[in-house]
């Protein structure tokens, strides 16, 4: 079985979210989701608008993902395709070359971006909007 991991909030989930995840599917078997939980959004000085536990549960429903696990900080990616023998990471490309240090471990994916959508762009369209 070939599996596949990816990284990220998701949080006001959207199409490019689908689309990145439908993507990251097809190349593997079986995909791992890693999402920041409450503390690490934290350090990164970043406010999710769901928490932790509803965004993980929004995500085990998409039929693209079969399993959901917090990323705590940074540093795990190594240990993450370690312990759940990963056979491929899968990024955006507005991440492109920042881990190829996994390439020892895995093959690694930069898939575009969906173009025109971004969670980014729906707070600043929603700040705009009241």
């Amino acid at each position: 079985m070939k599996k596949v991991i990816t990284y990220g909030t998701f949080d006001l989930l959207h199409w490019g979210h689908i689309n990145l995840l439908k993507r990251a599917k097809n190349l593997g078997d079986y995909l791992i989701v890693a999402i920041s939980n409450d503390e690490f959004n934290a350090l990164k000085d970043k406010k999710a608008y769901h928490s932790y536990e509803n965004r993980k549960m929004i995500l085990e429903a998409i039929r693209y993902v079969d399993e959901v696990i917090p990323e705590k900080n940074w540093e795990q990616k190594i240990e993450d395709v370690i312990n759940h023998d990963v056979d491929v990471f899968v990024m955006g490309d507005d991440w492109k070359g920042k881990f190829d240090f996994l390439k020892d471990y895995c093959e690694v994916v930069y898939l575009p971006r969906t173009v025109g959508i971004s969670t980014t762009k729906i707070k600043k369209e929603l700040v705009l909007a009241k």
